[in-house]
């Protein structure tokens, strides 16, 4: 029987950067778990992300569009409840969706007031996940503070550590995300000086294993009798930085990549740029010694998801299941890590913006393609189209505006593909805007690249960002400072404006509906622009035609 694809396992790390793996070239990183996917599947080398930061990435990732067309463009804003999502496509073509981890969404609840619509019931509940069925909701970002949790909402990690005997009321912070100093009090993994010490906890109870654990229940508790995507959301390599042992000390300053920025960056830089190299992630990045301790631990934390991928694939051999499951990993964003003079993510540069994306599929249609590298320009909101394609559907492109990659994967590659990729930041909320004194819609960033440009463009009217890829691949050199390549950006403006002329919200009907719709209005009596009836076909005329079933001209 020929072997095809039954089931989605959608994996994706948070803040995994698409160069930290060996299979794309780390030198001292070695992940074979992510290698033998790559070894088996199809490995995207330009995959980009709709926007930066997680929460406006992820919601591309679960729409199939981009920021500008559903509109929850930061962390904490809520996706619209009219919004359609990955969970609702599949579940009209008959593939369940379930979330394991994290999705950073917010829910729209002023909008499922309107309708009346509890959170409680089953459409409620898939308002409220950004339309998963949760089999655990977990995101991992239960930091607290003078003002109480940043995250209120119950966590299931929290619980277990708890049910295992760690004391307290936030065991995610004060063991899993924390060490012990010399003097017995808590080393906070949110100072970076302590990121080497090993975390206080059982390596098998930390947040990457737990997570491993819940998705083998989960698969286990399937049957046979309905596809299923799951969506295993891990919150690592993401802060804090702090891993249990053995993992904190895997790594040391030897294994550091070489450091990817210039002096040159800082001269006469970017406005929008130069306000994130010297906030306060910015400037800690600039230090070596920050540099030193933080980014052997970030490998610690990249070589324990790759052991936890490694029993997660070990489990699926073991149960057969690996010939009818499709693995898709990936990442939201990326982590500057002191490249460029940035920390964390927010700008353009291939350390934040660009992710890994392997894509594994079982089916015998993708036997020539295994093991290869495909550098075609891939955007996230690819992902929904790819699923429900594997599914079996048709892809709504009046809804979803990313494409299919399946065949790419089975060695058919369209002659139409995107010429350029899009993503978008709105960093209205950031201290950098009060900064640079910029209005809320002055805020917004938008990026261009093809194949051999990098373009950004900024709102608030300052010039652009460009970079030459090709002569500059690790983008240190800014030729927007100048005017020497006004060709460039202007080709540029033409493609970001070809880009926001795209039809967008025109999501009711699609575009085979329109076609069916257009001329019928004259077969339903609307007959406009008519002298005589000459003009038309007899059938348009024949109910309005004949002899007058009354007349009530001579009563007047």
């Amino acid at each position: 029987m020929p072997r095809k694809t039954k089931n989605i396992l959608f994996i994706m790390y948070d803040q995994l950067r698409f160069d930290y793996l060996s299979c794309a070239g780390h030198k001292t990183l070695h992940t074979p778990h992510f290698d033998r996917v790559a070894k088996m599947g199809v490995r995207f080398s330009r995959s980009y992300v709709q926007s930066p930061v997680c929460g406006a990435s992820r919601m591309s990732f679960y729409t199939g569009r981009y920021c500008h067309s559903h509109g929850a463009q930061w962390n904490g804003y809520p996706l619209s409840v009219g919004e359609q999502t990955l969970g609702d496509h599949l579940r009209n073509i008959g593939m369940d969706c379930h979330l394991i981890g994290k999705t950073h969404m917010r829910a729209d609840t002023a909008g499922m007031q309107r309708l009346g619509m509890s959170e409680t019931c089953d459409i409620g509940v898939r308002m409220s996940e950004c339309g998963f069925d949760p089999y655990i909701r977990e995101d991992g970002l239960m930091a607290t503070g003078p003002d109480g949790f940043y995250d209120a909402r119950r966590s299931p990690y929290n619980e277990y550590l708890k049910d295992k005997g760690y004391a307290g009321d936030n065991p995610w912070h004060d063991f899993a995300n924390a060490s012990i100093d010399d003097s017995g009090d808590i080393a906070s993994g949110f100072l970076m000086q302590n990121a080497m010490l090993p975390a206080n906890i059982k390596e098998e109870d930390s947040e990457t294993p737990w997570l491993t654990s819940r998705t083998i229940d989960f698969i286990e508790q399937q049957t046979d009798d309905k596809p299923w995507l799951a969506h295993v959301s891990y919150i690592k390599p993401h802060w804090p930085y702090i891993v249990p042992a053995p993992y904190n000390d895997m790594y040391g300053p030897d294994d550091i990549q070489p450091l990817n920025r210039h002096d040159s960056e800082l001269d006469s830089p970017n406005p929008v740029y130069e306000a994130f190299a010297n906030n306060g992630i910015g400037k800690a990045f600039h230090k070596a010694e920050v540099r030193e301790k933080v980014i052997p631990v970030y490998m610690g934390l990249i070589k324990q998801c790759d052991d936890q991928l490694g029993r997660l694939l070990d489990y699926l051999d073991s149960t057969d299941r690996m010939k009818d499951t499709m693995i898709v990993l990936t990442s939201d964003h990326g982590d500057y890590l002191g490249d460029h003079w940035l920390g964390e993510k927010d700008l353009f540069h291939d350390a934040s913006v660009r992710v890994p994306l392997i894509i594994y599929d079982p089916s015998e249609a993708a036997d020539a393609t295994r093991g290869t590298v495909c550098d075609e320009l891939v955007e996230s909101i690819d992902c929904v189209a790819t699923f429900i394609d594997t599914a079996g559907g048709e892809v709504p492109n009046h809804i979803v505006e990313g494409r299919s990659l399946l065949p790419f994967m089975h060695g058919n590659a369209p002659d139409d593909w995107r010429e350029f990729a899009v993503s978008e930041y709105d960093f209205a909320v950031t201290p950098m805007r009060k900064k640079l004194d910029l209005s809320q819609r002055e805020s917004r960033l938008f990026m261009i690249a093809d194949k051999r440009w990098k373009f950004m463009h900024c709102e608030s009217g300052c010039k652009p960002m460009l970079f030459d890829l090709q002569n500059d691949p690790d983008e240190l050199n800014d030729l927007g400072k100048t005017d020497e390549h006004t060709e460039i950006i202007d080709l540029m403006y033409q493609r970001l404006g070809q880009w926001a002329r795209r039809m967008s919200q025109r999501v009711t009907r699609s575009d085979k509906e329109i076609e069916n719709m257009a001329g019928k209005s004259r077969r339903r009596g609307i007959l406009l622009g008519v002298y005589d009836g000459t003009e038309l076909d007899e059938e348009l005329l024949v109910k309005y035609q004949g002899t007058a079933p009354g007349n009530y001209l001579n009563e007047r």
